[in-house]
């Protein structure tokens, strides 16, 4: 184990990084994939999916920061592992509903058990990743939503025709979701100083890097008097609200979509279950590449030396420019093939932003500040969540048209191009 040539465990963490969240984003998007028949079996309309969508995030959201605090002072990888087994659980008892209401509290205890994901996950990078590894790092982290509900898709049409409909595939959804947890439990239980499949070599590779990329910030806190950064400070910084709010943005476009995309492909498109199952597929299989190519053209444009402002800032000033685009464009579609087109070219560029935000909380916090960071910017994001599949709701059911929840979209896109303008990716805050 102490051979020359380093051993590669922090990408294996990485790997059950991608696919504990495959199966946290598939117990969250079934419920989409599987809503046109459910809210047919139980007489739902626009206006109560839209509230059903929304309260998954009231528990998720709430919790945020603290899990987020919680996720710097515990293993992250042990909390993951465990709260994968709760919402496991939970998203089995999903399968017995028969009201709104009960629906509603499991889908908000759901999103509470499923909130570590983030934060533990942004957290995991600062413990296992260098700098210049992190675009990876976060693109694994961010393409597990799209791989899970780009599997999600095929899967839950064969629960639902195997399993005996929608209330199988729920209760499936859950099974599927422990195998999974406790399949990852042995690569994600430790750290690089404690892990026994890291040899000498990785081990100190990551804490040299570590050292040398927190070194600086460290002695600038000392010479000021700083040596603890206050959660006021963090508060107050220009840095934080940038990444927050331009987080919101991209969050608002992706839960708009995952939560009320398989049902305007049915509605607008007159899609079948079948159709919009595959089609659901396509559309995150994209995503996936936006989120892994990102990640990877993010650290290579980067390790050239490129000034990591220039580089942040204009790839998602493009991005957002593309994806407002093309919410635009979906606004007049009217045949399936094109609208599929549009809304793959959207996952693309929103999957790329995800890397890149995914990987700021490691870059502008303190090292032991990073868990509570991500579930602050994880907070303001989700809050989208719990706005936006209301808003859409409200907006279709009042105007029987999804136009101007697009439009809506469109605006979040040109959000996305805005904020990062006020985000210095160089300077950590406190230092």
């Amino acid at each position: 184990m102490d051979s020359s040539k380093p051993t590669n465990v922090r990408w294996y963490v990485f790997v059950a990084v991608l696919a504990l969240c495959t199966v946290n984003y598939f117990d969250r998007a079934v419920i989409s994939l599987c809503m046109p028949v459910m809210a047919k079996d139980l007489q739902f309309g626009p206006q109560i999916i839209g509230v059903i969508f929304s309260s998954f995030f009231w528990g998720y959201t709430l919790m945020q920061i603290p899990i987020g605090w919680i996720s710097d002072r515990v293993r992250p990888g042990k909390l993951l592992v465990s709260s994968g087994i709760l919402w496991g659980v939970i998203q089995m008892l999903t399968g017995f509903i028969s009201s709104a209401q009960v629906f509603m509290f499991l889908r908000a205890l759901l999103g509470m058990s499923e909130s570590p994901m983030y934060p533990a996950g942004s957290k995991l990078q600062s413990v296992w990743l260098p700098s210049t590894e992190r675009g990876r790092g976060a693109a694994l982290l961010a393409a597990g939503s799209d791989v899970g509900i780009a599997l999600g898709g095929p899967i839950v049409v064969l629960f639902l025709a195997w399993l005996g409909g929608w209330r199988g595939a729920l209760i499936g959804a859950g099974v599927l979701t422990i195998i999974v947890v406790l399949a990852c439990y042995k690569v994600m239980i430790s750290d690089p100083n404690t892990s026994p499949s890291v040899n000498k070599t990785e081990r100190e590779y990551i804490n040299n890097a570590m050292a040398e990329e927190y070194e600086v910030s460290q002695k600038e806190r000392i010479a000021s008097g700083k040596i603890v950064v206050s959660p006021m400070e963090y508060i107050k910084s220009r840095n934080f609200w940038a990444m927050c709010l331009g987080f919101y943005c991209v969050d608002a476009l992706y839960y708009g979509l995952m939560t009320w995309g398989p049902l305007y492909l049915s509605h607008t498109q007159h899609l079948n279950i079948m159709s919009v199952g595959g089609a659901i597929f396509i559309i995150y299989a994209v995503a996936v590449a936006g989120a892994l190519s990102g990640g990877y053209c993010t650290d290579k444009w980067r390790l050239r030396g490129v000034n990591v402002n220039t580089v942040m800032r204009k790839s998602l000033t493009i991005l957002g420019v593309i994806i407002a685009a093309s919410m635009y464009l979906v606004s007049g579609v009217t045949t399936a093939y094109i609208a599929i087109i549009l809304l793959s070219i959207a996952m693309f560029c929103l999957k790329w932003s995800f890397s890149i935000y995914w990987s700021t909380p490691a870059a502008v916090s303190q090292r032991k500040d990073v868990g509570t960071v991500a579930g602050g910017m994880n907070f303001i994001g989700n809050i989208a969540g719990v706005v936006t599949p209301i808003c859409v709701g409200l907006i279709v059911g009042a105007t029987g048209s999804y136009f101007w929840a697009l439009m809506m979209f469109v605006g979040f896109g040109l959000g996305g191009c805005l904020f990062p303008w006020f985000l210095d990716y160089s300077k950590k805050i406190g230092s």
